[in-house]
């Protein structure tokens, strides 16, 4: 197996779970749905989720 499939996508969380406005989380940025489905997504959905994650911190609502 390569490096590449031995890595693990690191989860968003930083133990402050409190969702705001648009069912999105304060700390992490995760929506409710993304925090709840975290542990069944496969890598590539994480590296979604990791995505819209970058695009919520610069003020976009996704």
């Amino acid at each position: 197996m390569s490096a590449e499939k031995k890595k693990t996508i690191p989860s968003p969380c930083i133990g402050v779970c409190a969702l705001g406005d648009h069912d999105i989380c304060i700390a992490c940025h995760r929506s409710g749905m993304e925090i709840a489905e975290w542990g069944v997504m496969s890598d590539d959905e994480k590296r979604e989720v990791w995505q819209r994650i970058a695009r919520r911190e610069q003020g976009e609502i996704c």
